[in-house]
C-alpha cells in the first residue's frame, strides 16, 4: 500500500454552508410551519391543490424546478470524456447505484414497513411509504455529494465525472426501475405519468442546466460562472426546497398529528439502507485498491439520494397528501446527520486505503 502525507480533512463548518449544516433543522421547522399552516389556514393548501394541469401542481412544479435547476447547471457533462481515468471508481459507483441500491432499498423498506412494522402501520399506508422509499433508492445523489467529497478530501474533478455519468444513466434507468419496483410492490402507476415526471424533473432541468452553463461560460468565462453566477444561483435551491416542504406538510398535517410515530418508523429502513450501500461501495473500493480520494465520494454517492427528484416524482405520481411524498421528505430529514456520520467513518479509515500522491479538491 502506498501512502503519502496529506493534510487533515476540512471541518464540517468549513465545508458546508449554513443551509447544508442545519438541513435537518430547517426540515423540522418546515414540518411545524406546514402543519400549523394546514390546521389554521386550510384555504392555502386548498387553493394550491386547484392550480393543476394534467394532474401536475403548477406552483409545486415551479418550486421543484427551482430546487433542481441550480444543481444541473453545475454539472459539466464534458467531464464524461475523462472516464478512462481510474475506471474502477466509475464501475463501482454505477454498479452500486443502478444494480444494487434500488433493489436493496426496496428489500429493506419492504421488510420493515410491511412486515416488521405491520402492527404499527396500516397496510395501505405502508405501501405508500414503500413507494416513497423506492423513489429515493432510484435517485442517486447529484448535488450534496460535492459537499461530502470535499469533506473527505475527495478528488473534485473525478467526483464531477461520477455525478455526470450517473445523471446521464438516470435519464434512461430511473423510470424503468421505478415502474418495475412499484409493480413488484403491487403499486400500479401508468407509464405515461412516470415518463412525464422524468421529462419534467430530469430532462428539462438537465437540458436547461447544460444550455445555461454553456451559454454563460461562452459569454463570461469559467471564472465568472463559478465565482459569480453560481453564487447568485445558490440560494434558489434552499428557498425552493423549504417552501415546497412547508406546502407538503400543510397537506400532510392531519396524518402527522394522527401518526407522529410514522416519521420515526420510516426513517429506520432509510438509515439502514444508507449504511448498507455505503459499506458495499466502500468495501468494494478497498478490495480493488481504489485510492481514497475516489473511493470516498463513490461511496457517498451510493449512500445519499437525489431527494429533490424523489420528492418531485412522489408528488407527481401520488399527490401532495400521499404517504409516498411524506416518506421522501423523511429522507431529506435524515440525510445530513447520516451522511456526516459516514464522512467521519471515511476520514477515520483513510489510512487503510491507497492514496494518490496529490489529493485534488
Amino acid at each position: 500500500m502506498t501512502t503519502y502525507k496529506t493534510s487533515p480533512p476540512p471541518s464540517t463548518s468549513e465545508g458546508m454552508g449554513i443551509f447544508e449544516r442545519f438541513l435537518s433543522v430547517w426540515v423540522a421547522m418546515a414540518i411545524v410551519a406546514g402543519v400549523l399552516l394546514g390546521q389554521f389556514a386550510p384555504i392555502v393548501p386548498e387553493v394550491f391543490s386547484r392550480l393543476q394541469y394534467a394532474q401536475v401542481s403548477i406552483p409545486v412544479a415551479v418550486l421543484i424546478w427551482a430546487m433542481i435547476f441550480p444543481m444541473m447547471v453545475q454539472v459539466d457533462f464534458t467531464s464524461i470524456l475523462d472516464v478512462r481515468r481510474q475506471p474502477k471508481g466509475l464501475i463501482i459507483t454505477t454498479t452500486v447505484n443502478w444494480l444494487i441500491k434500488p433493489f436493496s432499498m426496496f428489500a429493506i423498506a419492504w421488510l420493515f414497513l410491511t412486515v416488521v412494522f405491520a402492527p404499527l402501520i396500516p397496510a395501505d399506508r405502508a405501501n405508500e411509504y414503500l413507494a416513497g422509499a423506492i423513489l429515493l433508492g432510484a435517485a442517486p445523489c447529484t448535488a450534496m455529494v460535492f459537499v461530502w467529497s470535499y469533506l473527505t478530501r475527495g478528488d473534485a474533478a473525478y467526483t464531477l465525472v461520477q455525478v455526470a455519468l450517473n445523471d446521464l444513466i438516470m435519464l434512461f434507468a430511473f423510470a424503468p426501475i421505478v415502474v418495475f419496483l412499484l409493480g413488484v410492490s403491487d403499486i400500479q402507476v401508468p407509464w405515461d405519468t412516470v415518463i412525464l415526471s422524468v421529462v419534467l424533473y430530469i430532462v428539462i432541468p438537465l437540458s436547461a442546466g447544460y444550455l445555461t452553463r454553456q451559454a454563460v461560460i461562452k459569454r463570461r468565462g469559467v471564472n465568472w460562472f463559478d465565482n459569480v453566477f453560481m453564487k447568485r444561483l445558490a440560494p434558489i435551491t434552499p428557498i425552493g426546497l423549504i417552501i415546497t416542504l412547508v406546502l407538503l406538510f400543510a397537506f400532510q398535517g392531519d396524518v402527522i398529528i394522527a401518526n407522529p410515530l410514522d416519521i420515526v418508523l420510516i426513517s429506520i429502513p432509510l438509515i439502514l439502507q444508507s449504511f448498507l450501500v455505503f459499506f458495499i461501495a466502500y468495501g468494494w473500493a478497498k478490495a480493488w485498491q481504489v485510492p481514497h480520494t475516489i473511493a470516498a465520494p463513490a461511496s457517498m454517492i451510493a449512500a445519499s439520494n437525489f431527494f429533490e427528484l424523489a420528492v418531485a416524482v412522489a408528488i407527481a405520481l401520488f399527490g401532495l397528501q400521499s404517504g409516498a411524498a411524506l416518506a421522501t421528505v423523511v429522507g431529506v430529514l435524515v440525510e445530513v446527520p447520516v451522511m456526516l456520520v459516514l464522512v467521519r467513518i471515511a476520514n477515520a479509515t483513510r489510512g487503510h486505503f491507497q492514496t494518490l500522491p496529490e489529493a485534488r479538491g
